[in-house]
This record gives structure tokens, C-alpha cells and sequence, in this order.
């Protein structure tokens, strides 16, 4: 015998895509983080790995670094907790829409509390996403002298990379 949904669950499956699709993309966001993160914890590790041998001015100069670093990883880090905090609302939006649907309960203002408090979440960790970028940015500026080098050589990619490398 065949079950047959009913038209008010297929019409809460329709309002659960919208949450659905913005889950897929703070997803992505989470794997943008999460590979920042990486790299971040990779130069950490780096730098603290060759802190030893250098003399007092260039370790001066790479515990400077980072100090840097620890506060990028800071930012990141709560950039990808309070993401996936976000996902996570949005996921108990959807669980409510179904379970009110259920037990014939009316959720539209627990879904809108949860729905902002997920979007508020959200734009925090984008903020600390943005913050982490900045101070990424700022320190890793190349010198103008460097620059103005690489222009007149007339290779700027090339010498550029051979300098940051």
C-alpha cells in the first residue's frame, strides 16, 4: 500500500530548501575557513620550527611574526566556531519546522528567533573572517624598494615570486 505525503509536509519540505541551501553555503564558507586555518597553524609551525637557530635580530623579527600568526588563529578560529554555530541554528530551523508541522504547533516565531539569531551568528564569524584577512594583509606587505626592483627588471611576477618564495 502505498504512503502518501501529505500537503502540509511537502509544503514544509519546500520551506526547508531555503534553509538547505544556505547551510550548502556556509559549508563552503567552513571549508574556506578551515583551509586558512590550516595554513595558518602550517606557518605557525614553520616559523617556530627554524626560531632557534636564528640570530637575535631575525628572531626578534619571527617571534614578532608570530604574534601575528597567533592572532590570525585566533580570528579564524572563531570565525569557523560561531559559522558552524550558524549552521547549526539553521539546522534546529529546520528540525522545528518539521517537528511543529508534526504535532500541529505554530513554530513561525521560534523559526524566526532562531533564523535571525543564525544570521546575526553569521555575520560575526564573517567578521572575524574579515579581521583574520586584515591582519594577514598587513603582514605580509612587500617593500616598495622590492617592487619598484622587480618593475624595472622587467619580470615583476617572476622576481616577485622568487622574493616572497
Amino acid at each position: 500500500m502505498p504512503i502518501s505525503v501529505p500537503a502540509d509536509i511537502s509544503h514544509i519540505i519546500q520551506l526547508a530548501i531555503a534553509p538547505v541551501f544556505l547551510l550548502a553555503g556556509i559549508g563552503a564558507l567552513l571549508n574556506v575557513m578551515a583551509n586558512r586555518l590550516g595554513r595558518v597553524v602550517d606557518r605557525w609551525r614553520k616559523v617556530e620550527g627554524f626560531l632557534a637557530d636564528l640570530g637575535e635580530e631575525a628572531r626578534k623579527a619571527h617571534v614578532l611574526e608570530l604574534a601575528a600568526i597567533d592572532k590570525r588563529m585566533i580570528r579564524i578560529n572563531r570565525a569557523v566556531t560561531l559559522s558552524t554555530l550558524s549552521a547549526l541554528l539553521i539546522c534546529l530551523v529546520i528540525v522545528i519546522l518539521f517537528t511543529g508541522q508534526l504535532i500541529r504547533t505554530d513554530v513561525s516565531n521560534l523559526v524566526a528567533v532562531l533564523f535571525v539569531a543564525s544570521m546575526g551568528v553569521l555575520v560575526a564569524g564573517l567578521v572575524y573572517f574579515l579581521m583574520e584577512i586584515s591582519i594577514a594583509t598587513r603582514t605580509l606587505r612587500v617593500a616598495p624598494h622590492l617592487i619598484t626592483t622587480a618593475r624595472a627588471s622587467g619580470s615583476r611576477k617572476k622576481r616577485l615570486t622568487n622574493i616572497l618564495d
